[in-house]
């Protein structure tokens, strides 16, 4: 991922942490190797008492889809893992792959050697001889303070609205999809000050920090290291109405720690594919990877474009299996599109996952944004967003500006949370493919754009023709109809009244989702561009609800969604 920060031209870098350490050689002659099983033989795990390696939530996301658990989701052979642990020289087990069957080890090349002699063992294969540094400090948040209360909805998105707008995330939201009870995991380099910053507080405070995970050093210390997973993980769920929101906001959070800024191997991709299988035992629903790899620091172990097959790197092989088991991968594309290298990188070739290329705010391709096909000649990217002075949160809480496919990504995967909520019964794959039906280039795909500029009132429209939400226009021709702050628990509320609306008596009912009316009052004629909006004497509790606008002199009704904490 050095090549994705470096070339992601992050404007004001210092504030999110991106100046890497100095690396130092390891004084012992230890380095880290894949060792593949040639099966499973002994055992204990079957595949009809699943509940013992995978949550409920996994086999429910499972069950949904119609996902057999097989054998390869069986852990490793404990006995095979005895047997390594017990080689002259302790050769340590990092972690182990399901997917892979296999286990990662740090050794020295002479146990190594005895490793290899066990009958269990396939082959090896040589990761890193760097060992992971101990990571930097974390920057000092700086508190926000709280913005004023927006007046408008754009107001409410603050330096975020572009990316919002640009890929239908503002409709989204208008509609009453913002993540509710979706997980996404976010696999990055660090994600300092994520916990103490103003605008992600509600992912601490609702309690939708699910888990902490980090591959590189070990343990669940995340909030250190390098800031690119913060300014990632607040593209999704920053949420200070007036100052930044993200496009998935409500969604329900894993973070784990896979890339070591420090150094560029194999071993990151190995991270990677532990990040995933826990992912994928958690019950993650969406996987969120702004990181890439084809150049190593050992040129020997670098990746050529031949291999970017889908099948041939560990994480490449690891974003299908994660695939496989049900969630949808969104992968940043890559920053390549003007250095020699040109094409996309690991793990976005692989098959069945969205890798998503770059996009300005006037929907211009990225020069940066990294260009297909795959080796075996597959569209890629998949989709684009907005990877062009895309707003985000430094560790220091200041909402900066920076460039890049790593930011593309995560705008697009809270668009997934949001829009998989909004069509539960859907399979991860056909998720995927109703997003890129209702992309801009969906009839005329390519290798620099794929199926085009994502827009979740297209996709959502051409599954619902019967029920197509309105979208919401750019800022030029005014406001839609809203209601903000949206979410709120404040007891007052303001109605945005449409360009359309404006000058005419209006009525105003609020509706719950089943239809049942709550409430209703009458507008006078008027050249407001938001008025109070009155709640039923009754205090709503917690939940989605309709409001509708009719002109009194006749016409159609428009209607929009708005949730109550």
């Amino acid at each position: 991922m050095k090549k994705l920060l470096g070339s992601a031209a992050v404007l004001l870098a210092s504030l999110l942490g991106g100046a890497a350490t100095a690396r130092a050689q390891a004084a012992a002659p230890l380095a880290r190797y894949f060792v593949y099983f040639r099966d499973k033989a002994g055992t204990p795990y079957t595949v009809s008492q699943p509940q013992a390696y995978l949550s409920a939530r996994a086999l429910a996301r499972r069950s949904r889809q119609g996902i057999a658990v097989r054998p390869r989701d069986l852990p490793v052979s404990p006995t095979y893992l005895a047997q390594v642990r017990a080689v002259s020289g302790s050769p340590q087990v990092v972690f182990t792959s399901r997917w892979l069957n296999g286990a990662v080890l740090t050794c020295d090349a002479a146990t190594l050697a005895r490793v290899q002699q066990l009958p269990a063992v396939r082959s090896t294969q040589l990761l890193s001889q760097v060992l992971p540094q101990s990571p930097a400090a974390a920057p000092a948040v700086v508190p926000t303070p709280p913005p004023p209360a927006p007046t408008t909805p754009r107001a409410t998105y603050g330096k975020a609205y572009a990316q919002n707008q640009l890929i239908g995330a503002v409709a989204m939201h208008g509609a009453g999809y913002r993540g509710e009870d979706m997980q996404l995991a976010i696999f990055d380099a660090g994600f300092p000050g994520a916990d103490q910053i103003t605008a992600l507080q509600n992912i601490q405070s609702q309690g939708r920090l699910a888990s902490t995970r980090n591959f590189v050093d070990g343990g669940r210390q995340v909030y250190l290291r390098n800031g690119h997973g913060t300014a990632c993980l607040s593209l999704i769920g920053g949420e200070l109405p007036g100052y930044y929101v993200g496009t998935a906001p409500r969604a329900t959070f894993h973070l784990c720690i896979t890339e070591d800024v420090d150094s560029e191997s194999p071993m990151e991709e190995a991270n990677w594919l532990a990040a995933a299988e826990y992912a994928d035992s958690a019950g993650v629903d969406v996987i969120s990877s702004s990181l890439g790899y084809n150049t190593f620091d050992d040129p020997t172990l670098s990746h050529t474009y031949a291999q970017l097959n889908g099948r041939t790197a560990i994480a490449s092989q690891a974003a299908l299996g994660a695939a496989r088991a049900g969630m949808v991968v969104v992968n940043s594309a890559g920053n390549d599109g003007l250095n020699p290298w040109h094409y996309i990188g690991v793990p976005a070739d692989a098959d069945s996952i969205i890798t998503v290329g770059a996009v300005d705010s006037l929907r211009n391709h990225a020069g940066f944004s990294s260009y297909g096909p795959t080796a075996d000649g597959r569209i890629k990217p998949t989709l684009s967003a907005m990877g062009v002075a895309s707003a985000v949160l430094a560790p220091t809480g200041v909402a900066v500006r920076g460039n890049g496919t790593s930011y593309a990504c995560p705008e697009l995967a809270g668009l997934v949370a949001g829009f998989w909520q909004a069509n539960p019964t859907l399979t991860a794959q056909q998720v995927i493919q109703a997003l890129t039906n209702g992309a801009s280039q969906a009839r005329n795909p390519d290798n620099t754009l794929g199926y085009g500029i994502v827009n979740f009132v297209t996709a959502y429209n051409l599954l619902h023709p019967g029920a197509p939400l309105a979208a919401a226009g750019p800022a030029a021709a005014g406001p839609p109809l809203a209601v903000f702050p949206n979410p709120s628990h404040s007891a007052e509320l303001l109605l945005a009244v449409p360009p359309g609306l404006r000058g005419q008596a209006l009525r105003v009912r609020v509706l719950d989702v089943k239809g049942a009316l709550l409430g209703e009052q009458l507008l006078p004629a008027s050249p407001a561009a938001t008025v109070p909006l009155r709640l039923p004497a009754r205090p709503l509790a917690p939940g989605t609800y309709l409001c509708t606008v009719q002109p009194l002199a006749g016409g159609a009704p428009q209607t929009v969604r708005f949730v109550r904490q």
